[in-house]
């Protein structure tokens, strides 16, 4: 071989060499604003949640860049995780003025019928918006849900439709919605990446309002109502929502701010709310960069 041939030959593989490089670079920002990048090196300190279910996300809030992942990609069921759509779809219909916090909604039937978490409303009963929002951020009432749904959607399955547009337009490309509650269906699936996004979506779009998601308890009908994330106020965690179901285990998604820092953490399939919430701690603690608290023992 002459030696202009074998200088072109290595031309040619440096080139080749260059565009996979770039198509590879190309690949690892995704169009929805979550980076697809290698997770960080860091990890937690200690194995959590080994079930088939878990899957983790991290993601850092001003670059949308993963931090961390654990089956980020593979289909879950959410539970009620599936309600922070239902809320977003809600805060949409007050933001476009179609409702208001004082609206009334009333209560069908098939609303009331739902099985708890509820606020056992009975059908005729109306229930204003503002109270319906605290009923699903804090109480994770499946009757409000579907009443909900129907009220904007007409039907709870017309509700479900407009939930799957919207998460679409979102990015949520792994997930499905067959209900305004996240009451178990078999054909009703997200992904921890998407869950993050949502969470992201959530606050970005509605800063206002992702108040609603740090409230532990309110008031209803004389009575104090008390949430079930215990998280909440912990380690700068302001939010946001929790699931579950037998099929999913236990779910979150978690936003946490400090020190000029916001994430989002999402843990799905704990095997307790235990598990579940110190799993969160210890990412918390390792993706703020800070010593750990002292973390619930499973």
């Amino acid at each position: 071989m002459s030696g202009l041939a074998y200088l072109g030959n290595r031309t040619i593989r440096f080139v080749a060499a260059i565009l996979a490089l770039m198509l590879l670079s190309a690949c690892t920002t995704a169009s929805d604003g979550l980076r697809s990048v290698e997770p960080s090196a860091l990890a937690p300190s200690e194995s959590m949640d080994e079930s088939p279910r878990h899957a983790v996300a991290v993601v850092d809030v001003a670059s949308g860049r993963m931090l961390y992942s654990v089956n980020a990609n593979s289909p879950r069921h959410p539970a009620s995780l599936a309600k922070m759509m239902t809320l977003y779809l809600l805060f949409e219909a007050i933001e476009t003025h179609r409702v208001n916090l004082f609206t009334m909604i009333p209560i069908s039937e098939h609303a009331a019928s739902q099985p708890p978490s509820k606020m056992r409303l009975r059908p005729g009963d109306q229930i204003d918006v503002l109270t319906a929002i605290h009923a699903l951020t804090v109480k994770s009432a499946n009757d409000v849900a579907v009443a909900v749904g129907e009220y904007l959607g007409g039907s709870e399955d017309q509700f479900a439709q407009m939930m799957n547009a919207k998460a679409r337009s979102l990015g949520m490309r792994g997930t499905t919605f067959r209900n305004a509650s996240g009451l178990h269906d078999p054909e009703q699936v997200t992904t921890a990446r998407d869950m993050a996004l949502l969470g992201i979506s959530l606050r970005r779009r509605f800063p206002d309002k992702f108040q609603y998601f740090s409230a532990t308890s309110f008031n209803f009908r004389g009575k104090i109502v008390k949430g079930h994330n215990d998280l909440l106020g912990r380690d700068g965690v302001d939010g946001i929502k929790t699931g579950y179901v037998r099929a999913s285990g236990f779910n979150i998604v978690t936003s946490v701010q400090s020190g000029g820092k916001s994430l989002v953490v999402v843990v799905m399939g704990g095997q307790t709310a235990r598990s579940r919430n110190a799993e969160v701690e210890s990412l918390i603690a390792t993706y703020l960069g800070r010593p750990q608290s002292i973390a619930l023992q499973p």
